[in-house]
């Protein structure tokens, strides 16, 4: 029975952590934003996200105002787009675009977490995110085309003014996968409170039960060091194959540095349990060596019992 219970505490461990992780960390906007926020750094993000909006901005031109005129086709066209695309990555590198990064994310995760929650329509949305009730969850681009449009003005690009700055809202969550992930959102909400506490439960039942206490200890050490492995190589194994089945026009290096960004914490626990079941484990073996070492040293000094002789009868 006890070690029933142990393997089962030790199996749902690994689950417990992950599903904690899920609940009270990718679902926490303010943790969140915290865990992306250094990727406003990252060459490899500020790369991606300023090829994306530079060619958002001049698909615009392109179709807006310019469509049609003497502007097309020719060298100034293309100096214009080359001073498009020199402003948009220059804009990566300014704290404001480590603000407008902050607030697009943190607009995201809170349309995603109005979605995931069921939050109807006339819940109050954020200022980039958009969600309808029904519908798919958008972010909204115009901000940062606004405010890479004011740097070009700043900077003196011809014609930088007149670029048209649209509602471009980019689905992050499509309607029909709202169903099956509102009903995983709230499993995950439960289980990310009851499996951890049911973990620990059931190994501290398996230990009370135990005939052999010590063992049972260092059994469930193991198996807590087994489950924290267990989990850091699931998450090296998720991160290839999440790189290797990307669509096309997204770059690996962002998408690997936003996987590694939001796993951080996770990596940091899988460490940890490994690290705390083999410091138990082996502080459990060492103390019963020595101990058992020292009853031997206490045994053998204790003096044998001297033998005394039987009386002689006296002959007659």
């Amino acid at each position: 029975m006890s070690a029933a219970l142990t393997a089962l505490a030790c199996l749902l461990l690994p689950f417990g952590a992950l599903s904690a992780w899920a609940a009270y960390g990718l679902a926490d906007t303010g943790r969140y934003v915290t865990a992306m926020a250094p990727l406003a750094e990252n060459p490899a993000v500020q790369e991606a996200i300023a090829d994306n909006i530079g060619a958002g901005i001049v698909h615009a031109i392109d179709v807006g105002p310019f469509e049609g005129s003497a502007l097309e086709g020719s060298p100034f066209e293309s100096g214009a787009n080359h001073f498009v695309q020199d402003a948009v990555h220059s804009f990566t590198r300014t704290q404001a675009f480590r603000s407008a990064w902050d607030t697009a994310n943190r607009a995201t995760h809170e349309a995603v977490l109005h979605a995931l929650r069921g939050d109807g329509p006339g819940t109050p949305q954020p200022p980039y995110g958009r969600y309808g009730g029904e519908g798919a969850v958008t972010i909204d681009l115009a901000p940062v085309t606004a405010q890479v449009k004011r740097q070009l003005t700043d900077d003196h690009v011809p014609l930088a003014s007149h670029i048209p700055v649209a509602h471009t809202e980019v689905a992050v969550l499509p309607a029909q996968d709202l169903v099956p992930l509102r009903k995983g959102f709230r499993v995950l909400e439960v289980a990310g409170f009851w499996l951890p506490v049911t973990a620990g439960v059931l190994a501290v039942t398996g230990i009370a039960l135990a005939v052999r206490r010590r063992r049972a200890i260092t059994a469930t050490a193991l198996g807590t060091a087994l489950g924290g492995a267990l989990l850091g190589v699931a998450l090296a194994i998720v991160r290839h194959l999440t790189l290797a089945d990307l669509p096309p026009g997204i770059s690996a290096p962002a998408a690997g540095a936003v996987y590694d960004a939001l796993t951080a914490t996770l990596r940091t626990v899988s460490w940890l349990l490994l690290a705390l079941g083999l410091v138990v484990a082996v502080g459990m073996w060492l103390t019963d060596r020595y101990g058992r070492a020292g009853r031997l040293r206490r045994a053998s000094a204790v003096p044998a019992p001297v033998p005394v002789p039987e009386p002689t009868r006296a002959r007659v």
